[in-house]
């Protein structure tokens, strides 16, 4: 195990967006994969193209925008007093909304949505998704920024995401099975 440790450490030091973004995509994927056979239910009914829809969003926007956001944060907060608590409010009033805003819309978009039926999801999951984001992220999110290494945060919001993909998949995509 510690082998295999060091293995991704050396990935990670050599290429930091690229692992990033693929533990991202295949972190999304899988919490997807639990909502659909956990949570749904679907057995023999599991859609990999759904998989595959919350890969390609974890892998092309999820890993680098987080990358890009964490050192953002680290750069303007990282060495000033309570930088935890500011990175935490920073996180939550910029990068929260805006991301989830991005994920309602391309996820919907992805599944062929138009314009019109793009506006009723958002309007329908937007709220609800941000009011879930604020009982789970804060407190994720100080553990992350007071605790955890600049190049370990990607890595640790991924696991604390792996239960949030759940839900974030379960949430977008429950109502499209009954339209």
């Amino acid at each position: 195990m510690a082998g295999i440790w060091r293995a991704y450490l050396s990935v990670l030091q050599k290429y930091p967006l690229r692992t990033l973004a693929l533990g991202t995509g295949t972190i999304m994927m899988t919490g997807d994969g639990i909502s659909q056979m956990v949570i749904e239910k679907k057995g023999r009914n599991y859609d990999p193209v759904r998989g595959i829809r919350f890969f390609g969003f974890g892998f092309c926007i999820g890993g680098p925008w987080l990358r890009g956001w964490y050192l953002f944060l680290d750069r303007i907060f990282g060495r000033t007093k309570f930088a935890a608590l500011k990175m935490v409010l920073a996180d939550q009033t910029i990068f929260a909304p805006t991301f989830l805003f991005t994920f309602v819309t391309v996820m919907s978009a992805l599944r062929g949505q138009s314009v019109d039926e793009i506006k009723g999801t958002i309007k329908r999951d937007y709220l609800p998704i941000m009011e879930t984001n604020y009982k789970v992220w804060p407190a994720a999110q100080l553990v992350n920024f007071y605790f955890v290494p600049m190049h370990h945060r990607v890595m640790y919001v991924n696991f604390v995401a792996l239960w949030w993909n759940t839900y974030l998949a379960w949430r977008s995509e429950k109502f499209e099975e009954k339209s």
